[in-house]
């Protein structure tokens, strides 16, 4: 099915499944532990044995010697995979990273050998018998060491433009008399997710079967076939439940990729799951950033030149941390400057990580956009409105909706920012010390090809099969949802199979899309099944109703399952798009409130509210989407104040390496949350109208966070995360 021109009346928009904040399919499983995730696939693979990863004691170098002869004579132990046994293993397209150092060592914690035996317990103590020795290279760890010399990032390494330059910015920024020109630092950051990565593998023949934690099927499969050297139609990989991704299980990683190859080798079933200190150095990243940003404006508040200039580095090959992206799209100024530099570092790999460049971009725009309101002497809010605008700034086309305005108007009212005192510290609740902050916040709201296949059998139960992953999003409910408003059927009498490759391709859970994708794809392929069915009962397609269970046309209704009364019915189909994202630019919007309290005699922040209002086309199910916002919300407070992998920079590796040592929010961190939606649709999009809102839910937060911190300290912290020690020498003396 092709979408090429904006969508029409269609039967989505009868509402009667469709934006009803409808439970979770899988809550039940979830809560009782009836929901198997990747490692618990007992029934499916009882023979499994068990894989342990040894990962690079060093950081840079190679393997001198490995001597295994002691592991592979331990009890139990099956096979021990090192660079000697495990044959050429290549990379994939999204990731760079190596799976296995063979021999040499690109970062610290990258596996060496892998040991397999009958039990968790004798593979792990086996590999503890593992003798290596190394030869030690120099590496480069520190991102402000290697900054100066940092060259433009070459555009195959972003997928787009790595600088823009429009109008006169030189010029425009030297003759403004009111201009900001500051640097911003975002670390290290890691996913976190609280399901480790987990797979097994397990081959017949040529042929293999991985049930893995993998949130996008089709990067999943492509991404094996290449790292193994393998027929991409030979590998079949299974994910019905993920306990968390965050981009850090985009596609294949090393226990996915070990895993199959430890399996190859002994000749049987292998589990692996990544021991919890291992992940933070053998996995992708959110990179560290140094960004630059400059604004110039008029008197009245109107910018007349931005810009904005990012920093980090990356494993040979990888991909550069696109922070401007927001800064391209989310003001009006007439003279913009745009840059992103990447250099070479020995860390593990930086890549996707919880809104990637959106997030960390916005976390120094919004701070500055902060800091020229108060140069400007306006309020932040007004001086936001000052310069939304309804034209990409950049590519001149109009946004397909923008209801950005609406969003700091409605946010503000429901916050009660005209409580705010402009002036810092001055408002008290006891010992704390009170600060209102707020920010903008905006994704891009991608849409790709995804494909479904619907069944329809003799009791009325459709069954709709796809490759889409669920991470905790809801993705199984979206898909129930749209199934029944397409066909007319209870919710009930919906089943949804997710997360198998050899279902009808979709671009999985990622990058806002998923949801607005998978939902088309399911879009097509109902209605290819509604033409099948109408067919069947002698109706005439154009002029046929299906709802309340049956299937109604010209005076006569018919229950569904009169269709299939001959045997199942079956139709596929996928949604492929024309040019509407060329000719619209498409977003989604939010604005983010926080309150916060800082301890005027310790400096220790505390988040006490938060209001954050979005806009992302048709919600289609406001209580799903209202618990992924939250999720954002808590992600933003643990970046704004708790988040940092701490690098040694003489050893090249993150010190804090585990959930100990790596903080994040808990439910004492964490206070009275507010999502809420502004009412549009986008028939740009999709027949479904609707945007991703995931994502839109995090970007914005932690620099609202910031600017609320300045609202109530005095103090301008510009290095995330904002601990006590970098505000609290600063602080207004405590009267």
């Amino acid at each position: 099915m092709k979408f090429d021109t904006p969508a029409g009346q269609n039967p989505i928009d009868r509402l009667t499944v469709i934006g009803q904040p409808i439970d979770r399919y899988e809550a039940k499983l979830k809560t009782t532990g009836t929901a198997t995730y990747a490692y618990e696939q007992h029934a499916a693979v009882p023979d499994a044995a068990y894989g342990y990863i040894l990962g690079a004691a060093i950081a840079k170098g190679r393997i001198a010697a490995i001597d295994t002869a002691a592991a592979e004579a331990a009890p139990g132990v099956i096979a021990v995979l090192t660079h000697r046994n495990a044959g050429p293993l290549g990379t994939g397209k999204f990731y760079v990273q190596r799976m296995l150092a063979a021999p040499e060592v690109d970062h610290y914690h990258q596996p060496v050998a892998l040991v397999v035996a009958d039990s968790f317990e004798q593979a792990r103590a086996a590999t503890a018998l593992i003798r290596v020795r190394y030869d030690r290279a120099e590496g480069r760890f520190d991102l402000e060491a290697r900054k100066p010399g940092a060259p433009i990032a070459k555009p195959a390494e972003y997928g787009g433009p790595t600088e823009s330059l429009i109008g006169d910015f030189a010029g425009a920024f030297d003759a403004a008399s009111i201009k900001l020109d500051e640097t911003y630092t975002v670390p290290d950051q890691a996913h976190a997710m609280m399901e480790p990565h987990a797979s097994i593998a397990r081959w017949d023949g040529d042929k293999l079967t991985c049930w893995t934690s993998i949130q996008q099927m089709n990067w999943g499969t492509r991404d094996v076939a290449a790292v193994l050297g393998i027929p991409r139609e030979n590998v079949r990989l299974i994910s019905p439940f993920i306990g968390g991704g965050f981009g850090g299980k985009g596609t294949a990683q090393t226990e996915l990729i070990l895993a199959a190859a430890g399996a190859r080798l002994a000749k049987r079933p292998v589990k692996v799951a990544l021991q919890r200190p291992i992940m933070f150095n053998n996995t992708i990243h959110r990179p560290k950033t140094i960004q630059r940003v400059m604004l110039a404006a008029e008197p009245g508040g109107r910018l007349t030149a931005i810009g904005h200039e990012s920093w980090n580095g990356n494993l040979e090959g990888g991909r550069t941390e696109p922070c401007v992206t927001s800064t391209r799209t989310l003001y009006a100024a007439p003279n913009r400057l745009t840059r992103l530099h990447l250099t070479t570092l020995d860390l593990a790999e930086g890549n996707a990580m919880r809104a990637p460049g959106e997030a960390p971009g916005l976390m120094a725009l919004e701070i500055a956009m902060d800091e020229m309101a108060e140069r400007l002497g306006m309020d932040p809010v007004a001086f936001r409105l000052a310069n939304d605008t309804q034209i990409e700034p950049e590519k001149g086309i109009p946004f397909s909706t923008r209801r950005f305005a609406d969003c700091l108007r409605i946010g503000a009212e429901k916050f009660g920012w005209t409580r705010r005192n402009p002036k810092p510290g001055a408002m008290r609740d006891g010992d704390w010390l009170i600060g209102l902050g707020m920010a903008g916040a905006i994704r891009g709201a991608p849409i790709s090809k995804a494909g479904a296949r619907a069944r329809l059998d003799r009791q009325g139960v459709v069954t709709i099969e796809t490759d889409m992953t669920d991470i905790g999003t809801g993705s199984y409910t979206i898909v129930q949802q749209t199934a029944a408003e397409m066909m007319g059927v209870p919710l009930d009498k919906v089943v949804a199979k997710l997360g198998d490759s050899s279902f009808p391709e979709t671009p999985g859970s990622g990058g806002q899309q998923g949801g607005p994708s998978v939902t088309a794809g399911v879009y097509a392929a109902c209605m290819k099944l509604r033409e099948v069915v109408a067919q069947r009962l002698g109706f005439n397609n154009a002029d046929v109703t299906f709802a309340d269970g049956r299937v109604h046309s010209g005076g006569r209704a018919v229950p569904i399952e009169v269709a299939a009364r001959d045997g199942e019915l079956v139709a596929e189909d996928s949604m492929e798009y024309g040019d509407l994202s060329k000719r619209y630019a498409q977003q989604t919007f939010g604005a983010h409130f926080a309150e916060i309290g800082v301890d005027a005699y310790t400096g220790e922040v505390r988040v006490r509210r938060m209001v954050a209002v979005c806009a992302a086309g048709r919600i289609l199910n406001p209580k799903t989407a209202r618990s992924q916002v939250i999720g954002g919300i808590v992600m933003g407070i643990g970046a704004a104040l708790m988040e940092e992998m701490v690098v040694d920079k003489r050893l090249g590796f993150f010190v804090n390496h585990d959930l100990a040592g790596y903080e994040v929010p808990v439910h004492a961190d964490i206070p009275q949350l507010e999502a809420h939606f502004i009412e549009e649709v986008d028939p740009t999009i999709s027949p479904l109208k609707a945007k991703g809102v995931g994502e839109l839910g995090l970007t914005g937060v932690a620099p609202a966070v910031a600017n609320a911190v300045y609202n109530a300290t005095g103090v301008r912290v510009r290095e995330y995360p904002i601990t006590l020690d970098k505000h609290i020498g600063r602080m207004a003396r405590v009267s």
